[in-house]
């Protein structure tokens, strides 16, 4: 049996020391900082903990899930009950801290992030001269990160790079943008020069390259959104557009990272166990690149493995892809190979008109969205309405998807049963790891930082499709909703492009079933809800409260519930 690397993202919970209720984290063990860190090993302990932060948010609040809702391709979906996907459809809440969890774990996160960084200089002996500056290097990375994740979804937020118990107001997109580029920049100048094959190893943690990648990714939505020509530092300076365009260029040369030779070999359904009996994958001869360090496209993601239980932890798994599966179906052996889910994410009809329209031959449509009635997917018969499904369209995202296979003994259970050894459970089977960055990323971005279409050319002509002669602001887009969708990003491409209430609304009208029965879908004018919020989520009422008013409420959230 070919087991799953099981990798860094233990969920090991490690708070030492004060925090301010305002931050609202917790001492959750007896450790503190007079008795630990001692040793090397406890510092890698406590890098371990922050980064099992990355997957330990509840789905209905983290940003691949939210941002996908909210996103022109998606649609709420689930079943009515399913309130705070069909508000985040249509920018509304259901109640005033719905984003009371994703606002913890960023700043728990942090706060461990300050206090490791705080504490290196009590170990004195090392395994090797560069463990240190290698823990320190990654923490700033994921400090950044998590600082990244929280400015993109509620817009300025409070700032801290220090332990101390403090009670801080919103701080300025200049700020906090400015500590994320100088943490990046750490990262990037102190990550070691080593190519993606010489540090296999170290598979799941931060790499020089994914601090290039994730500096391009911060850099793009700053001067996008903000209107910025640069991206400031706190000593005063600033990254440079020609810096950014100089890291890609490392990152494209010397990382070691590419694309892979076709795009569909990126996605599970083409594993093994599944592969030989799936209709469409075998007409294309589909052959999942898997997980266990071989697939050289892959900057940064976050790593899931088949550990996870009811008792010890349900974060080990993949949980966005059950959230994003197809609701209860009579028999799945009916839409082999696709698995049991929430039914979150209908694929919007809107989308896939746009796609047709735009590239009518572009093989990424058919890997990317399972039409139900489209018979190159040798579904067998679907049956609509499921438990209760609304929103529903018949068309399904296929990257993040539960995937199921023939098993000797368990008959139909997910692939990971099959090739990782895991004991049937749809809702904790999905072991799939979730891509931050992919080399297509960083490709595109550079293409859109220098204007230049070959970098677009190099994406197109892996896909199969014909080149582009000319760069266009439409081109680059364009490129970036096909081969990127439904990954995470398109939501907040809309935000720094400043197109979101124009690409929603063309969401309206838009034909669905709701519980099998024929229905339209109705939004109110998102153009208002873009230039009320600008884009960004409510703070938790309750962070407001711990304050005593001193944090502020994200401007145009009011009492816009969706009931």
């Amino acid at each position: 049996m070919n087991m799953k690397k099981i990798t860094i993202f233990l969920l090991i919970a490690f708070t030492f020391g004060s925090c301010s209720d305002f931050l609202d984290s917790e001492n959750l063990v007896q450790k503190n900082t007079s008795n630990y860190p001692k040793e090397s090993k406890e510092a890698e302990e406590l890098l371990t903990g922050i980064y099992s932060i990355l997957p330990s948010v509840n789905v209905n609040q983290s940003t691949f899930f939210v941002s996908e809702l909210m996103s022109d391709d998606r649609l709420g979906g689930g079943a009515a009950v399913d309130r705070s996907w069909a508000a985040l459809d249509q920018m509304k809440k259901v109640n005033d801290n719905m984003f009371s969890d994703f606002w913890k774990k960023m700043y728990y996160g942090i706060y461990r992030c300050n206090l490791l960084l705080e504490s290196l200089d009590l170990i004195s002996e090392w395994e090797n001269p560069k463990q240190k500056e290698l823990i320190a290097a990654e923490t700033h990375f994921l400090r950044a990160y998590f600082y990244f994740e929280l400015s993109r979804a509620f817009g300025d937020v409070p700032l801290s790079i220090n332990t101390l118990d403090e009670n801080l107001p919103r701080a300025s997109a200049e700020d906090v943008f400015g500590q994320i580029a100088a943490d990046f920049k750490y990262a990037i100048e102190a990550l070691t020069i080593n190519t993606f094959q010489q540090d296999k190893e170290r598979s799941g943690h931060a790499s020089k390259w994914a601090a290039q990648g994730m500096m391009a990714r911060t850099f793009l939505f700053y001067t996008g959104y903000y209107k910025k020509e640069s991206m400031p530092l706190p000593d005063g300076s600033s990254i440079s557009k020609q810096q950014v365009i100089n890291w890609l260029d490392d990152c494209i040369k010397n990382s070691g990272h590419n694309l892979i030779p076709k795009f569909a070999d990126l996605w599970p359904y083409g594993n093994r166990a599944t592969a030989d009996e799936y209709k469409y994958a075998i007409d294309n001869d589909i052959k999942w690149i898997g997980e266990e360090g071989n697939n050289y496209e892959t900057v940064f993601a976050i790593k899931y493995s088949a550990m996870a239980d009811f008792k010890t932890s349900i974060y080990y798994a993949n949980q966005p892809v059950l959230y994003f599966s197809i609701r209860e179906q009579p028999n799945y052996e009916d839409i082999f190979p696709f698995g049991q889910g929430w039914g979150g994410g209908p694929v919007a009809t809107n989308m896939l008109d746009d796609w047709k329209n735009a590239e009518p031959n572009d093989p990424r449509r058919d890997a990317s969205i399972l039409n139900v009635e489209n018979p190159a997917e040798g579904l067998k018969k679907y049956t609509w309405g499921g438990s209760m499904q609304i929103q529903e369209t018949g068309l399904w995202q296929k990257k993040y998807i539960a995937i199921n296979a023939h098993h000797k003994d368990y008959g139909l259970s997910n692939y990971s049963c099959s090739l990782y050894g895991r004991t049937p459970s749809y809702q904790i089977d999905n072991t799939q790891d979730q891509f931050i960055i992919r080399f297509a990323d960083v490709l595109l971005m550079m293409a859109e930082l220098k204007k230049d279409i070959s970098y677009i050319n190099l994406v197109r002509g892996r896909a199969g499709v014909d080149p582009i002669g000319a760069y266009t602001e439409e081109a680059l887009r364009n490129e970036r909703r096909w081969e990127l969708a439904f990954e995470g990003l398109r939501y907040y491409d809309l935000l720094r492009w400043g197109i979101g209430g124009d690409a929603l609304n063309k969401q309206d009208g838009v034909k669905v079933k709701n519980n099998g029965a024929d229905a339209v879908m109705s939004y109110e004018n998102m153009n208002d809800r873009f230039q009320k919020t600008g884009g960004f989520l409510p703070i938790p009422q309750t962070q407001i409260d711990l304050s005593g008013g001193i944090l502020t409420q994200t401007p145009g959230w009011g009492s816009e519930t969706i009931y």
